[in-house]
């Protein structure tokens, strides 16, 4: 299946929910319609298997993380990373862990509890990196889909059903949470994509929404 890619030709970020029938969320990889210039999503990890981490792999939103405190169990926690990027931890509160190791993590959390705990030792793993997103609109199969790998707007509407007939993907729009209550709306041209042109794959992240409008007929 081709990887699908995006320029956006412009975002705008909206503190209102997103329609009904957008309200689910979705993913996004095309080429922006009114604007040439590349955008790359987030970057493709080394590995996606659940309980294997392969050097370079890093916490995004949707990952299923255990932090481990040998010497405070009673600290110790299992949560998914919420869309923005954020744990709540006991003492800390909320914690941005996106875009760092496992290893990273821990030196973070060891350094932020050195004057709290009698060990600052902790331990951080990957428990699950399954994430979802959504597609709506005219497509065979709307609704949401479960990945535990990188997924790009072309190819999540490729799973969804790509319509020829109805499916215009020329005027596809993500939706994206990117705070609470908050979303950006970005418009894509994934026709480039059917069309062979050369583009960069544009990557979802959790939560997104991809709203595939119909193709209007001219008589």
């Amino acid at each position: 299946m081709l990887a699908g890619c995006e320029s956006p030709a412009g975002s705008s970020t909206a503190s209102r929910s997103p329609s009904t029938a957008a309200a689910t969320r979705g993913a996004e990889t095309g080429l922006a319609a009114n604007n040439h210039a590349s955008e790359t999503g987030a970057q493709a990890r080394p590995t996606d298997e659940p309980g294997k981490l392969a050097e370079g792999v890093t916490i995004r939103e949707g990952d299923v993380v255990k932090i481990s405190f040998p010497g405070a169990p009673k600290l110790d926690t299992t949560q998914q990373v919420r869309a923005d990027g954020v744990v709540t931890l006991d003492v800390l509160g909320e914690v941005k862990v996106t875009g760092k190791s496992p290893t990273e993590l821990e030196k973070f959390l060891s350094d932020m509890f050195s004057s709290q705990l009698v060990s600052n030792e902790v331990s951080v793993a990957i428990i699950s990196s399954t994430f979802e997103v959504y597609v709506t609109g005219a497509v065979l199969r709307p609704g949401k889909i479960s990945t535990t790998k990188p997924i790009t707007a072309f190819q999540a509407i490729m799973e969804a059903g790509y319509d020829p007939v109805n499916s215009n993907l020329e005027k596809v729009v993500l939706i994206r949470e990117v705070g609470r209550a908050k979303y950006t709306y970005i418009p894509l041209n994934l026709k480039l994509v059917l069309e062979g042109k050369e583009t960069e794959p544009f990557y979802l992240k959790p939560s997104d929404t991809l709203q595939v409008p119909k193709k209007v007929t001219i008589f």
